[in-house]
């Protein structure tokens, strides 16, 4: 085939392009390109894995076979993690040592008969004690405590799953909010310039030189403690990067063919900044938020060791470690298990960041 032939061929829209051996070659988006780059980037795809399962753990925890993470039991307070004993096992254990250690320091050589009743007792109300829980009759003391319990006596492992439905939706909500301020107003100054550039970017400035931490707060401070003031403050004195990143790509894009080709159209301008010049910036929006959501949990966690956090009954993974501080010693399990919980969910959000940015990045298509 000649090469006119294979510029005919290319240029027919019933056969479609073809390479240099006459066959069809298909189009791929930059969608298609940088999920097939991704996918060859193991790390990245093992934090998608990790934070799709935390993701459907938060989701179906209503429905879960889990206990309820607001339903306190005092007998059970700092009941060790066990995978074989009950709650009543452990609890009755407890008391057992106790009173065997009370007895050797008071010189006895056994327990006396106050001691065998008070045993007595607790092994028949682990055998035979019921309670209401969600309208639900159990066997209160024959529950299993998998991570453990709180100094209330909660289930660990209730309190961690939902725990992390707020940490996460803090930080994507907080993110989805920050990062739409910041590409309305970067993208309005990018493409606007002048004095539209000018008088927001001077307010960027302006925010960026005010201490970061210090004015969420006293944002908390002022609004008082709850999920939706907590949302506001981070998210609202978080988009001045985003703002400034989406500023410079739009300046960067904004003199281009297809930009030129939409005003001579006679587009308006915010259809071409909303149309045309923001979805070009989607990769590095994308890549940048993916990013700031682990940012938003350790903020979070952060304003929980000030007190400024979740309030009760709620908790977050930040809340949790929080309160476990001080029985670090005592039950280091309360401690233990949340932070492993917020780290594993960091480091899966930060190697899917860093995959999403080496995906999209079109000089790294040689290296994945």
């Amino acid at each position: 085939m000649s090469n006119l032939q294979m510029q005919d061929v290319a240029n027919d829209p019933e056969t479609g392009q073809v390479n240099e051996f006459s066959q069809p070659v298909e189009g791929v988006s930059l969608t298609k390109d940088a999920w097939r780059r991704l996918r060859k980037n193991y790390m990245a795809m093992i934090g998608l894995v990790v934070v799709i399962v935390y993701a459907v753990l938060s989701i179906t925890a209503p429905i879960l076979p889990i206990h309820s993470f607001r339903f306190q039991v005092s007998e059970h307070r700092d009941l060790p993690p066990s995978l074989t004993k009950s709650a009543g096992e452990l609890w009755y254990e407890r008391i057992e040592t106790r009173l065997y250690a009370l007895a050797e320091r008071d010189g006895r050589s056994g327990l006396n008969e106050e001691d065998r009743a008070q045993l007595a007792e607790i092994r028949q109300r682990v055998q035979n004690e019921t309670a209401v829980i969600d309208d639900e009759e159990v066997m209160v003391h024959q529950r299993r405590y998998l991570l453990g319990t709180d100094h209330l006596g909660r289930d660990m492992l209730s309190r961690i799953i939902y725990g992390g439905q707020i940490s996460m939706a803090i930080g994507l909500i907080g993110t989805i909010t920050s990062v739409l301020i910041g590409i309305v107003l970067g993208a309005v100054a990018g493409y606007l310039g002048g004095k539209t550039d000018y008088l927001i970017m001077r307010f960027v400035d302006v925010m960026y030189g005010l201490p970061y931490m210090l004015l969420v707060i006293i944002m908390m401070a002022i609004f008082g403690r709850n999920i939706f003031n907590l949302f506001l403050a981070l998210s609202l004195v978080s988009w001045l990067v985003v703002a400034r990143v989406v500023r410079g790509q739009i300046i960067s894009l904004k003199n281009s063919e297809f930009v030129e080709a939409a005003r001579s159209m006679g587009a308006s301008q915010s259809r071409i900044i909303f149309r045309h010049l923001i979805p070009n910036t989607a990769g590095i929006i994308i890549v940048f938020a993916t990013l700031r959501i682990p940012a938003f949990i350790m903020q979070e966690s952060f304003l929980s060791f000030l007190g400024l956090g979740i309030s009760a009954p709620f908790a977050s993974w930040g809340s949790l470690v929080s309160d476990a501080v001080e029985r670090m010693s005592t039950a280091p399990w309360q401690l233990f298990f949340p932070a492993l919980a917020m780290t594993l969910f960091l480091f899966a959000m930060n190697f899917l960041g860093d995959g999403l940015r080496d995906a999209f990045d079109p000089h790294s298509k040689n290296r994945l």
